[in-house]
């Protein structure tokens, strides 16, 4: 089957060039070498991380790391009740994504109540807290500044108590480095939350909330030079395209729906819940047999993951795709 390879880079949402394929010399083993005693080497297949988007009860424990580098971070974090303490930045833009359930997010620059689909960037800096009510949520960790790349749902606002039943007590700040991870604070020191929470009223900044157009194949949302992170929508049916990136692994997170990953890496089924990391350079497209949407992270530099490995794509087999396909086409 002949299919279309569009050949990306960040920055640019038109391809460099756009290739014609034979879907199944793309996706099986190369031809022998030629040049006798050597061999290609063997690429491992994509792994997948999977956390529940529903609340589990359970103890407050710090977020769960998913991936990281030296200059981003992703963790998945899940919440009843306060964060014990304030947490400003020194060296990144904090960006959050609502899963489900309900949270407030309190900072100098105002205070916002996150609804699922919600996005959210805390500037290199200002001081926060969250409020969880048996929610879900991601936080990405990029190197500041990060600029908004779609317009603002709403703005935070001064709210003072933040939420209902607050009561002033004894509360921390901790400045850190090093994208918040443990063992990487600077001071740690006890503040008055109602005079920092008031800081508000001093600042002429707001914090943006934004959502991605439904309308829209994919949404950019947050970028800098060498990141952007997107929202895709997926729907059934149309001609298939691969994607390959020349300058960026690619994480994606499954918000809804489910999916196959169809890549040169093997070929594994998405649901709610699931993260996979594209390495850059690998063609890959998905099959879907329902509406779905996920998240895009692309990183210029390799994005390492640091979670457990819940499952791993199989390797391609033609019978198997073309039942994909058939199952697509009903």
């Amino acid at each position: 089957m002949e299919v279309v390879e569009d050949v990306l880079v960040i920055g640019s949402e038109l391809p460099l060039r756009s290739v014609a394929r034979d879907e199944h010399l793309l996706l099986t083993p190369p031809y022998p070498p030629k040049v006798p005693g050597r061999s290609w080497r063997e690429y491992p297949p994509l792994s997948v991380v999977h956390y529940p988007q529903e609340y589990i009860h359970q103890p407050f424990a710090p977020p769960r790391g998913v991936y990281e580098n030296d200059e981003i971070r992703v963790e998945w974090q899940i919440m009843k009740g306060r964060q014990p303490f304030y947490h400003r930045n020194c060296d990144v833009d904090e960006i959050s994504y609502q899963i489900a359930g309900e949270r407030t997010l309190m900072t100098e620059l105002g205070v916002i109540e996150h609804r699922p689909g919600e996005f959210s960037r805390i500037p290199r800096g200002v001081a926060h807290d969250n409020y969880g009510r048996e929610e879900s949520h991601l936080l990405f960790y990029l190197p500041a500044p990060v600029s908004e790349l779609a317009p603002a749902d709403r703005v935070s606002v001064p709210v003072f108590p933040p939420f209902p039943g607050w009561q002033p007590g004894e509360v921390n700040e901790a400045v850190t480095q090093c994208m918040g991870t443990p063992g990487h604070d600077l001071g740690v020191f006890g503040v008055d939350e109602q005079q920092l929470l008031q800081q508000v009223h001093h600042e002429d900044r707001r914090m943006t909330v934004l959502r991605a157009d439904p309308d829209r194949a994919t949404t950019s949302l947050y970028g800098t030079e060498r990141i952007r992170i997107g929202f895709v929508n997926t729907t059934p049916g149309g001609a298939r395209r691969y994607r390959r990136r020349l300058d960026a692994d690619e994480i994606q997170y499954q918000v809804s729906g489910r999916r196959t990953l169809v890549s040169q890496r093997g070929l594994v089924d998405l649901e709610p819940g699931d993260f996979v990391r594209v390495p850059l350079g690998v063609a890959h497209t998905s099959v879907t047999t329902e509406p779905g949407h996920y998240l895009s992270l692309l990183s210029h530099r390799e994005l390492p993951q640091v979670a457990e490995t819940t499952r791993e794509s199989e390797a391609y087999a033609p019978e198997r795709l073309q039942a994909l396909n058939a199952e697509a086409h009903q």
